[in-house]
Formats: C-alpha cells, structure tokens, sequence
C-alpha cells in the first residue's frame, strides 16, 4: 500500500475509489474494502482509499475530552496495510475543508485530483457540509463527470449491522469478546509502563502501571481481564484491572490500567506494552482486607489461564 499526504500530484490508473474515517478498521470496512479491491481488479485499475486526519469530531466538536475511538492513527493506516489495497490518501482535515459541499468535494477532490472512475461507499456513508453528502446527493453529483457510484450494504454478523459505534459499545460495557468478533481480531491498548504503589509486587501480583499513549483511544469498562501482552516482542499471558482498586485506593483516586504479567519478571519502566483484551473475568470488588484481595487474585490467574488455553 502506497500513503499519499494530501491529494496533489496523484496519478492513478482507473482509479476505484472509497473513502471514510475507517476507525477500527472492523469486519464492515474490510467487507467495503474487499469490495473496492475486486472492482479495481475487475477493470484493472486501482484501488485507493481516501481517509481523514485528525479525525472530523477532534476537530469540530468544541469539546473532544469525552472522545474515544478503537484505533489510533497509526494503528489505522497499519491495519488499512493488510487490506490489500493499493493506495490510501490521508487528507489533512480543518474547520476550513469541513465546509466543502458534497459536490464541490465530488468535483474538485475525487475528480479533478484522484481521477475516479469508479466510486464504492458504504451504506451509511455521508460526506461534505454538514454530511449532506448522502448515496442520492452523490450519484446525481457523480453522473455530471461521468464517474460511476456502487453503494455497498452494510456487513451483518448475527442479525446485526456492523458499526464503530456498536464494537465501541461492546467495549464500554465491558465485552471484548463480542467486540472482538466484530473487529475480527482482538481489540488492543498500548501504553507507557510506568512506576506505580508497588502493592501488587508485596502481595506476589507485581502489575505494571500503563500509561496510555493516545488519550482518545478508548479503554473498555472497568473490571477484571484475561489478556495478552505484547513486551520484549514477546507474547504473555496475563490478567489486567480497570478502575479505581477501591480495596487499596482511598474513593478520590483516579482510573488506573495495570496488568500482572505471567511469567514475566523483568524491569521495563519506560517501555511500551501493548495488552491485547481477550476475556472478561470479572467486575472490580472491593474487599474486607489484602488477604482476600489476594484470594480472588489467585483465583483470577487461574481462570485467566484457563480461557487463555
């Protein structure tokens, strides 16, 4: 795959072109992309996927605090890589470019500068001012140049539209195992290690804490989970808790992202993890004392590596 910034000086050959925010890059994309690639291999052209940075909401919604997303820009552009397409454009998105109508953009952008020939959207794309840019508003624009417009439907996995928003859903309450199945493949954090209480170390649980590397990459629920993860380009197992540790931490502490590494007994503070969420265990308890604490906590390494198995 070919990663073009911005769309000058392009020069594609019978372009087949899609375009969207792509986040998460789930089993619908990859059912929309599967789409463009055989087109383009149809009419021997190419197939090009054009994608937005930063992401429209970051920059239009006066308050980005609360956003959250299941990829990064970095990991979107790595899992886009594996789709088998030949080019992705990544147009810088502004205040400024938000305010292109639909077909201006049609006119402009995907005509003049890519070339299109052949343009696949999704079942629920929207683009341009205000997304006006719906399949009718875009098929009427495109027939002005000749260019042709395929509507794909969306992917159904039991009985249910794939989507962003749902796969984000299953996550914030706590189920990455549904979640997993719509992304179609397992859903992922990275972070910064980074120096925590050292409780877990004097009850035989050592955790390292993780800072996350993206503020708006979306952390699931709190609770207790089976996970992998990836460190010294090494694959572990291991189990990971989400919130507040209210057994340990007084009710004003913050969230906290630790996992307890199996088999692993090495110092890498300053390093990136990445924890790979695999399985629920659990909610997050609190309990009478540290003994129990750690009770549960062997209980949960047991369980942990039952379902990793």
């Amino acid at each position: 795959m070919i990663i073009h910034e911005g769309y000058k000086n392009l020069n594609f050959n019978l372009p087949v072109v899609t375009l969207g925010i792509f986040d998460g890059v789930h089993r619908g994309h990859r059912f929309l992309l599967d789409k463009l690639v055989s087109r383009a291999a149809e009419t021997h052209g190419e197939s090009v996927a054009i994608t937005f940075n930063p992401h429209p909401r970051l920059v239009l919604e006066k308050n980005s605090s609360g956003l959250f997303f299941l990829s990064t820009f970095e990991e979107k552009k790595f899992l886009l890589g594996k789709t088998g397409i030949d080019h992705l454009i990544i147009i810088e998105f502004s205040r400024e470019f938000s305010l292109m109508k639909a077909c201006d953009f049609v006119r402009e952008v995907l005509v003049s500068k890519v070339g299109t020939k052949h343009l696949i959207i999704g079942h629920d794309n929207h683009f341009g001012y205000r997304g006006e840019g719906n399949f009718e508003t875009i098929r009427d624009c495109a027939g002005l140049y000749g260019m042709k417009v395929e509507r794909v439907g969306g992917f159904q996995y039991e009985g249910e539209t794939v989507s962003s928003s749902i796969i984000r859903e299953e996550l914030l309450n706590g189920n990455p195992s549904k979640a997993n199945k719509l992304l179609g493949y397992c859903y992922s954090i990275k972070g910064i290690v980074a120096k925590g209480r050292g409780l877990g170390r004097e009850i035989g649980f050592p955790t390292a804490n993780i800072k996350l590397i993206d503020n708006h990459k979306l952390v699931p629920a709190n609770g207790v989970y089976a996970v992998e993860t990836m460190a010294d380009k090494h694959k572990y197992k291991g189990m990971l808790s989400i919130g507040k540790n209210p057994t340990v931490n007084k009710k004003s502490a913050g969230r906290s992202v630790e996992v307890n590494i199996f088999d692993f007994d090495r110092d890498i503070y300053g390093e990136e993890i990445e924890i790979i969420f695999r399985f629920r265990l659990r909610d997050q308890q609190k309990f009478g004392n540290i003994g129990q604490l750690s009770q549960q906590l062997e209980l949960d390494k047991v369980n942990a590596l039952q379902l990793l198995s």
